[in-house]
């Protein structure tokens, strides 16, 4: 009898290649959580002078245990994000890289980006559990996610909303002068809402929400500024029903994480009056993944939705649409929701997001 060698031959440059790339990977990782310290502790603020500081006068600066700090300094000189004095051991963080990790960058800290890895590691065991049995995992489980989303709204539409994204629908501005109905679905910790009642005082806004938490910090932001044409309220989306209510309704990075979508949708599309709009702000992605490979945020898309967007939807016996259900599927929902026209807009300084534009 013939013994067939079942030995796989293998591409040995390819497989030393990847060994690389696989081990820049996982420094990469290491890296992000120290880039998340940094960014929570305010470390990056401290050093975004671009001046020469000791461990000990960076503790100083930022109110840290110096210990901790110089630890810290040893990972992101390693990474190559922090410069070293050996002589004199001294340390700076160059203008370069400070643009991009740190607050003195209104929409282009990337470091916000980093808080996710430490926050979604957070349930990996609830999430290992439903590869092997399926659901899915609540919100209640994700105590910091509303936070960093937040931090992420308040550098892509937070700091546009009133003074270019309401220009995309023309007359919106006049009208929202004038007075309006306006509701945010998903409205999280309320910032977008909140910039909107404050450009528009003559306006009434409501946002709805899951997270009880998120609507706490919502509500006293709007109180400390005095807002009386805001409301915040608790709502379970899927079964929502208000025909022909609002002017404007806006959904910021929300539709995919929703337990049914295409209900949403749907309802939106009822709860606007004749001539009212529609602003929904979704993940720009392709609906095939062969399409985002080379997206420069393509793997964070898929990893957020599996470890969040995906699973807290089939927590709530929802379709699971994910993340990266791209603008394609996107716009195929909308289409058999009862938007006629999608318009499809993108901002330079959101790389993430597209900006779909409804108006009936």
């Amino acid at each position: 009898m013939c013994k067939v060698c079942n030995t796989i031959s293998r591409d040995l440059p390819k497989q030393e290649a990847f060994a690389e790339k696989y081990l820049g990977m996982l420094n990469g990782g290491m890296t992000m959580l120290m880039i998340s310290i940094g960014h929570r502790t305010g470390l990056f603020d401290a050093m975004a002078d671009g001046e020469w500081r000791t461990s000990q006068q960076l503790a100083d600066d930022a109110g840290l245990n110096e210990r901790y700090v110089r630890e810290w300094l040893g990972c992101l000189i390693a990474a190559e994000i922090v410069e070293r004095n050996a002589e004199l051991s001294t340390h700076r963080l160059p203008p370069e890289h400070a643009h991009w990790l740190s607050r003195q960058s209104a929409k282009d800290n990337l470091a916000i980006f980093a808080q996710f890895l430490p926050v979604l590691a957070g349930v990996e065991d609830d999430v290992i559990d439903c590869f092997r049995n399926g659901g899915g995992v609540p919100y209640s489980k994700y105590p910091r996610f509303h936070a960093v989303m937040a931090e992420d709204s308040g550098q892509s539409i937070v700091p546009i909303i009133a003074d270019q994204v309401v220009d995309l629908f023309p007359g919106l501005r006049a009208d929202l002068e004038a007075g309006i109905e306006v509701l945010d679905i998903g409205c999280g910790r309320g910032m977008a809402l909140i910039q909107l009642a404050e450009a528009f005082p003559q306006s009434h806004f409501r946002g709805y929400d899951l997270s009880l938490e998120a609507l706490d910090f919502a509500r006293n932001r709007a109180m400390e500024k005095g807002l009386g044409n805001v409301h915040f309220e608790v709502k379970d989306l899927t079964h929502w029903r208000e025909p022909k209510t609002f002017d404007w309704i806006t959904a910021l990075d929300a539709i995919h994480d929703q337990g049914r979508p295409d209900m949403v949708l749907a309802n939106i599309r009822e709860a606007l009056k004749p001539g009212g709009r529609f602003l929904m702000q979704d993940i720009d992605a392709s609906s095939e993944p062969n399409d985002n490979i080379g997206h420069p945020l393509g793997p964070l898309f898929y990893a957020i939705s599996c470890m969040h967007c995906m699973t807290v939807s089939l927590a709530q016996g929802g379709m699971g649409l994910g993340a990266a259900w791209g603008v394609q599927k996107a716009q195929s929902m909308l289409t058999e929701a009862g938007f006629d026209q999608v318009d499809i807009h993108r901002f330079e300084h959101d790389i993430q997001n597209a900006y779909f534009l409804m108006q009936v």
